[in-house]
């Protein structure tokens, strides 16, 4: 029996990792789940074969088709989220922070035993959207690669492109010559769990919300110190972050010490 290309079961190399639900397990306090653009072309920019292994993939099996269905078309098995969270920019608080166009497409565990993040970044709006149009130039999709990259061959542990598809699409930019072509990519992180989803809680004075999610990520990404009499003080004497490059609010620094976007 042939599967449908949109059936889960169908031996897709992306569509039939073992996605863990270990973000969605906190529950709809912390997300919304959401849908992705559909886009009138889809043509493969860029596909980090380097990473491919971690997953536990042969690159050489792994289709440029392969990376369109999953990662252009966005044809997942999973529900798709967008984080909610809080953050200062441009010196003020602003409480109507969130993935404005990005979501969590899945957490995938990778061959070396870590819980790795695919999210999205252009894949259209979400709650969190504003006014914007959900979308990524191609341009800014190019220079997050380049930035990426660059940071990880000089050994700082970041966010990395796992995929960049222009989709076809015009967009106006104040910033840059318009029209410009759009795009959409696919981050491969250890988190995108922010500093940000912290403050909204403290905003909302929700402790019991804080608790909840402080023990997640120390459970999820600092397993040896879970039960120990004092996980609280070393996780948090601990804490470093890497965060987005020159001008990035500070709702783009990540609680764990890996860069989450670049711009």
């Amino acid at each position: 029996m042939t599967a449908a290309p949109n059936d889960c079961s169908y031996l897709h190399p992306f569509l039939t990792l073992n996605y863990e639900p270990v973000l969605e397990s906190l529950g709809y306090d912390y997300y919304d789940e959401v849908a992705a653009a559909e886009f009138p072309n889809h043509l493969l920019r860029f596909r980090n074969d380097q990473l491919l292994p971690t997953l536990g993939l042969d690159p050489g099996a792994v289709t440029d088709a392969d990376f369109i269905e999953a990662f252009g078309k966005f044809h997942g098995c999973r529900p798709f989220l967008a984080l909610r969270y809080h953050g200062y920019q441009f010196g003020e608080y602003n409480p109507f922070l969130g993935d404005g166009r990005g979501f969590i497409y899945g957490q995938v565990r990778g061959r070396d035993g870590e819980l790795y993040d695919f999210g999205t970044k252009g894949s259209g709006r979400t709650p969190y959207s504003r006014t914007a149009d959900g979308r990524l130039t191609l341009k800014g999709g190019v220079r997050e690669v380049l930035a990426a990259e660059a940071l990880h061959r000089a050994g700082v542990r970041t966010s990395r492109c796992l995929s960049l598809v222009e989709t076809g699409e015009s967009l106006w930019r104040g910033d840059e010559p318009s029209p410009t072509r759009a795009s959409v990519m696919v981050r491969f992180s250890r988190s995108h769990i922010r500093f940000g989803t912290f403050e909204r809680l403290h905003y909302l004075d929700r402790k019991d919300m804080i608790q909840q999610l402080l023990d997640h990520v120390i459970q999820v990404y600092y397993p040896t110190l879970w039960g120990q009499s004092d996980a609280y003080n070393v996780f948090l004497s601990g804490t470093g972050t890497t965060g987005g490059g020159a001008g990035c609010p500070v709702d783009g620094y990540g609680i764990l010490p890996w860069g989450v976007k670049h711009r």
